[in-house]
């Protein structure tokens, strides 16, 4: 996953729109205008920074032929639907996409989680800027090349879950689009037809600011720095302030919405990759005008007059205004998002994959997820929970249920990864204890593999059953079996 998601009201306040970006006649910009380096299209109309999805209807999908296999719209009643189901304890696994694999995979995933008693999966859909179903914006993943092309991996899953009563949410990583290892070869990619769409460090911010995206020494000066700083950023990311991007992803979640019979989709990635992002010149741009409303004439005039030998110039003079800026990126992403699926599917869950350290996703990751739950953008919010202290566990736990201010809004994500068998158990617990609505364990990978094997001194998830789900655990509140209506 990464370091490595119970529905609310539906009548939530919208958040409070961004002011409207303002041009500023007879500013000195560095390098060559907007104007003067057209980019390559998403071959979709011009994307508008509109208002908020709540007041305005919705486009129809267009664009180009999908380069997987696209299949007819289906229905909620479609792929062995049942009526919906009721948990009183959610039981979830983060499913990493290498298990959609294959079909047979899929089949033995999914009859795995129903025999050990979960009763929730999700699917990681969009690993890196691919499809593990028929996507009508993205390619068809690599690791399906050898498949046929009538396989897909997450009908297959909906099929197999939904007639055992499982839940199926598509999970779907936002930002990160690429690894720096290995990158794609499809040329349909969005790393290759879009390259201007890609989030840049600090360090590299004025070396690209005049550089074209297209000149093939873009790309490769974002691969180098990532490289080399392996240990700190996972991989290329999208920027969150270019309105091309939000246009894309809600593209893609909409997609998915109207073409199968899905119990929520899960944001993930959704965030900055680090404090030294994102300084590229559409975000450096953008953040010039989201302040010209906010500074005096004379005030404006002179940082231009300095931004004309330094790209960085209003960050540098505004640091607290521009986490705000890139805090703000994210949440209108989430917010339109979020109300585009609740006039097509209101039953839909939205949930995402949060960092569980509060502080440090508003601070460095620009990931504002409390003041999500508050404002009723998410339906839940996964704190990827995954250290292995159970003090630091049940106060991450504790600051989410705060925030959402019902506990079945949050589902404690636990890092078996990390953790022993018995520190499972215990986190589980604590979860229950802290009135979480449920717990999701990263990851069902990892449990079927040896580590999880000899972890748990055998089979994982049927222990986690006996011992979790059919059984008191001492640090928590016991909780039975799921009540299913």
């Amino acid at each position: 996953m990464k370091l490595h998601p119970s529905c609310s009201n539906p009548g939530r306040l919208l958040l409070a729109s961004l002011p409207l970006l303002v041009a500023f006649s007879g500013c000195t910009m560095v390098g060559p205008p907007p104007s003067a380096r057209p980019a390559p299209t998403l071959e979709r109309p011009a994307p508008q920074d509109a208002p908020s999805p709540a007041t305005v209807a919705d486009p129809p999908p267009q664009g180009r032929p999908a380069t997987a296999a696209v299949l007819p719209p289906r229905t909620t009643g479609d792929a062995g639907r049942i009526a919906p189901l009721t948990f009183s304890e959610v039981r979830a696994l983060w499913v990493v996409r290498t298990a959609l694999s294959h079909p047979d995979s899929a089949r033995a995933m999914v009859r795995r989680a129903d025999e050990a008693g979960f009763n929730t999966l999700i699917v990681q859909v969009r690993g890196r800027g691919d499809a593990y179903y028929g996507s009508r914006w993205e390619p068809r993943s690599h690791t399906l090349a050898n498949r046929p092309r009538d396989f897909d991996p997450l009908d297959v899953v909906l099929r197999e879950a939904h007639v055992r009563g499982i839940h199926v949410h598509a999970w779907v990583n936002t930002h990160l689009i690429a690894s720096a290892n290995v990158l794609p070869d499809d040329p349909d990619h969005l790393l290759h037809r879009r390259p201007d769409l890609l989030a840049v460090p600090r360090e590299l911010a004025r070396e690209l600011y005049t550089l074209d995206p297209r000149d093939p020494r873009y790309v490769d000066a974002l691969v180098r720095w990532t490289r080399q700083n392996a240990d700190r950023v996972e991989g290329l990311y999208t920027n969150p302030a270019h309105p091309e991007v939000r246009e894309h992803m809600y593209s893609l979640w909409m997609d998915l919405l109207e073409r199968y019979p899905l119990d929520g989709i899960h944001f993930d990635y959704i965030r900055y990759a680090t404090p030294d992002f994102d300084y590229s010149r559409e975000s450096l741009l953008r953040f010039r005008e989201w302040m010209i409303p906010r500074l005096a004439a004379d005030r404006i005039r002179e940082l231009d007059r300095s931004m004309g030998a330094d790209p960085l110039t209003y960050p540098l003079a505004y640091p607290a205004e521009w986490g705000d800026f890139r805090r703000e990126q994210n949440t209108r992403l989430v917010e339109r998002i979020y109300f585009g699926v609740k006039k097509r599917r209101p039953a839909a869950l939205v949930s995402a994959a949060v960092f569980a350290n509060a502080a440090d996703a508003y601070g460095a990751r620009y990931q504002e997820w409390e003041r999500w739950l508050r404002s009723g953008i998410v339906d839940v919010v996964a704190p990827m929970a995954y250290t292995t202290e159970d003090g630091v566990f049940a106060e991450q736990i504790r600051t989410a249920v705060a925030a959402a201010g019902d506990g079945g809004r949050v589902w404690a994500g636990i890092g078996v990864y990390r953790n022993s068998f018995g520190g499972t158990m215990s986190k589980i617990g604590i979860a229950r204890g802290e009135g979480a609505g449920g717990i999701v364990l990263f990851s069902y990978d990892w449990t079927v593999q040896r580590e999880g094997i000899s972890a748990a001194g055998g089979p994982y998830l049927p222990r986690i059953r006996d011992e979790a789900f059919h059984a008191p655990v001492s640090a928590g509140v016991p909780v039975p079996a799921p009540v299913r209506r």
